[in-house]
């Protein structure tokens, strides 16, 4: 042991330890540093005055600080005595390691054994936060952490909404569990419970246990209660096994298991009732999930979504975390990817488990697509795409194709400051080999070559100009382009991955009518638009509108993508920031013919803060699939006062005069516990055993989540809650 005599030190460069002025929540202590100039079992004192008697006991006085390779100790006064290997501190004493900050009355160290004992204290946790008080702290280099006559909590001082107390509690080196026995759990100083042995966690690692229970309740499941056992396999592995007990259907065993390396991360989820009682079918169902991604190379990834259920009603009755009801496929993906500055490859297996009444969907088996870019042509860009698939169908009796399709393409972009301009010329050339075809209008071999040409220029002008008040930055930025795509007939081609897509602003210069390929429509046409935004002197966009419009020089002649009109819908688009809090969006599609409006979408948006969200919306299609869409929606969150939080939303049907949607909840969060409420009722949307869902069933559910903080949660159980409420609310509602 060495001794620095009269070494004086300032103890303002020494982190200050409080605990009664602590009153809101606990702030994570700083990590301690220890002195690294110190060898191990070395200690150094730091004092204003010191006293040695015949080099055996030394006295230290006045702003004393002894420090180690491992703690730190400061006090009013020390002494220690060589002969009997200890050394006491009293006075105002506080004592800190890697694992604890403590202040105490006293503090006796054995300098030889590294023991350490502490008298009537209150204590912080380093490794996570905690805090408590007990009458005697024992602390071993070997063993690690004794508290005797303890009591704990993750509230701050004066708000102890929760406690333990315990007759002892011991944290052990190295362990990521400690244990108390004789524990009583009070709530707002009311004992609750006793458990005679309780172990909790006491690191932010995961760790095997019970994760916190939810309960609810619907007119689907009955009462529900539902707790994990959360199972950490490894440090890049682990498992959630979580039974939920309905009162109507009986007990379903949610799985989930997470994997990760360096290169690679997948998880599977299989959710499994046996025997179901709802309905009185007692049919067994199930679900299952398994997602990858991975790197296999620099350049080489690879991918995997594939998902299954055992009926159409499966969501709609049992919910999930991954779809919702509305949802009428299941991706079964499987893809091999493959990236450069000049190649891409792309490779995937493609199917869907289609849900519902709903027309039968083709899967890829496999689908291939390469792309090179090239920009080495005097200024010129050179692109070649092409694709081979092969597709397949459930149905035996429908087509199959392979098909083959080559498109380059040369490319003259222009851009400056001021405007920008595009010329391209493309040849698309596709063959189809299609099987099946008996009693079909199709074609057993089809070649198919198109070419495509574009002309696309815009302008960038800029004024000077007044906005509320501000000095502003008004732009005008028309644009115009021009395609044209020859003709061929399609009609003896099969549709396996084609759909019509609808336009907005964005879609009008899109320059294609359709997803897939099967269909590629003739086009002689012109597009004009115009934008101009107001941007403030801080660069800021404050108000932004489009209008846009495609005018058809010649009739369609590809069937699928014919017209009435020689013009598209007028596309207008409106984004404003009314001020600093409010906000409005606005897509709108008008009929030039019957001046009539065919699909908007309206939000009015306020937010004071990210906790103060008030958003109403309006979505309008005059004609989906022969209904006329006409919905309202409301969407809240507001703070109802200190630590409470409300979230809502609401969506009426005004075709049909009747609210088809309604969410709201209530959380309170305080420092240390969290406690929600959620109600809901929504259309149930259930199938019938011809695949039809129904329209006017409703159900109704209520759930209640709690949680603890720092024991197994970091943070709020009910943000799961706050997410579901605010489902959406930045774009409630999109034209396609």
């Amino acid at each position: 042991m060495r001794i620095l005599r009269n070494r004086l030190f300032l103890l303002s460069l020494l982190p200050g330890i409080s605990f009664a002025q602590e009153q809101s929540c606990l702030v994570p202590v700083e990590a301690f540093n220890p002195d690294q100039t110190l060898l191990p079992g070395q200690i150094q004192v730091l004092a204003d005055r010191s006293e040695i008697q015949q080099d055996t006991v030394a006295t230290f006085t006045g702003k004393v600080n002894i420090l180690s390779d491992k703690a730190r100790i400061q006090a009013v006064e020390a002494r220690i005595d060589k002969n009997e290997q200890q050394l006491t501190a009293t006075g105002g004493v506080s004592y800190r390691d890697r694992q604890i900050l403590v202040n105490s009355e006293s503090v006796l160290l054995d300098t030889d054994t590294g023991k350490l004992e502490m008298a009537d204290t209150n204590y912080r946790l380093t490794l996570f936060n905690g805090r408590g008080a007990a009458e005697q702290i024992k602390l071993d280099t070997n063993e690690g952490i004794r508290l005797e006559d303890v009591s704990f909590t993750t509230c701050p001082i004066g708000s102890e909404d929760w406690k333990i107390e315990a007759s002892s509690i011991a944290l052990e080196e190295g362990k990521v569990w400690g244990e108390a026995r004789n524990t009583r759990f009070y709530i707002k100083g009311v004992p609750v419970f006793y458990l005679p042995y309780f172990a909790f966690p006491v690191t932010a690692q995961r760790q095997t246990g019970l994760l916190f229970p939810e309960f609810d309740t619907s007119t689907s499941t009955g009462p529900t209660y539902e707790q994990g056992l959360y199972w950490n396999i490894a440090p890049n592995m682990d498992a959630t096994f979580t039974p939920r007990f309905m009162a109507n259907r009986g007990i379903q065993l949610k799985t989930e298991f997470r994997y990760l390396t360096d290169a690679h991360r997948g998880q599977v989820n299989l959710e499994y009732l046996a025997n179901d009682r709802g309905f009185g079918s007692n049919e067994d169902r199930y679900f299952y999930r398994y997602t990858h991604t991975g790197n296999l190379s620099e350049n080489w990834q690879i991918q995997a979504d594939i998902n299954g259920l055992s009926d159409d009603n499966y969501l709609v009755d049992l919910g999930s975390d991954f779809y919702n009801r509305a949802d009428t496929h299941l991706y079964q993906t499987l893809g091999i990817n493959y990236y450069s500055d000049n190649l891409d490859f792309m490779m995937s297996f493609r199917d869907f488990e289609v849900i519902g009444d709903h027309p039968s969907t083709y899967r890829a088996l496999p689908e291939m697509k390469l792309d090179y870019r090239s920009n080495k042509l005097a200024g010129m860009e050179f692109r070649f795409s092409s694709e081979l698939a092969y597709f397949d169908n459930n149905r035996s009796t429908d087509p199959t194709a392979t098909r083959l399709h080559l498109a380059p393409s040369l490319a003259l972009p222009l851009q400056s400051q001021w405007g920008e301009f595009l010329a391209e010329i493309s040849v698309l050339s596709t063959h189809y080999r299609q099987e099946n075809i008996e009693n079909t209008s199709l074609a057993k071999e089809v070649d198919r070559t198109l070419g495509q040409g574009k002309l696309y220029g815009a302008l960038y002008f800029e004024r000077e100009t007044g906005w509320f008040g501000g000095n502003s930055t008004q732009t005008l930025e028309p644009k115009v382009q021009y395609l044209y795509t020859s003709f061929e007939d399609q009609s003896d081609i099969g549709l396996y991955d084609t759909t019509r897509l609808l336009n907005d602003f964005e879609g009008l210069f899109r320059g294609d009518e359709f997803t897939g390929l099967d269909r590629i429509s003739d086009n002689n046409q012109i597009t004009l638009g115009v934008t101009s935004r107001i941007i403030d002197e801080k660069n800021r966009e404050q108000f932004k509108v489009s209008f846009g419009q495609i005018f058809y020089l010649e009739d369609n002649r590809v069937l699928e993508a014919s017209k009435e009109e020689d013009r598209s819908a007028l596309a207008a688009e409106l984004d404003w920031q009314l001020g600093s809090k409010w906000f409005a969006h606005s897509d709108v599609q008008i009929s030039t013919s019957t001046d009539k409006i065919e699909r908007s979408s309206i939000s009015l948006e306020y937010q004071l803060d990210p906790s103060k969200i008030l958003q109403i919306n309006h979505r309008f299609v005059r004609e989906l699939s022969g209904e006329e869409i006409n919905q309202i929606g409301f969407t809240a969150s507001w703070p109802l006062a200190q630590n409470w939080r409300w979230v809502g939303r609401w969506y009426k049907d005004l075709e049909r005069q009747r609210t088809i949607e309604s969410y709201s909840g209530i959380q309170y969060d305080s420092c240390c516990w969290s406690l929600g409420f959620v109600v809901q009722r929504n259309l149930i949307n259930r199938f019938d055993t011809t695949g039809s869902q129904s329209t006017n069933e409703f159900e109704s559910s209520f759930g209640i989540r709690f949680s603890f903080k720092g024991i197994g949660s970091e943070s709020s159980n009910n943000r799961k809650m706050l997410e579901d409420g605010l489902f959406g609310y930045r774009q409630p509602y999109l034209l396609n």
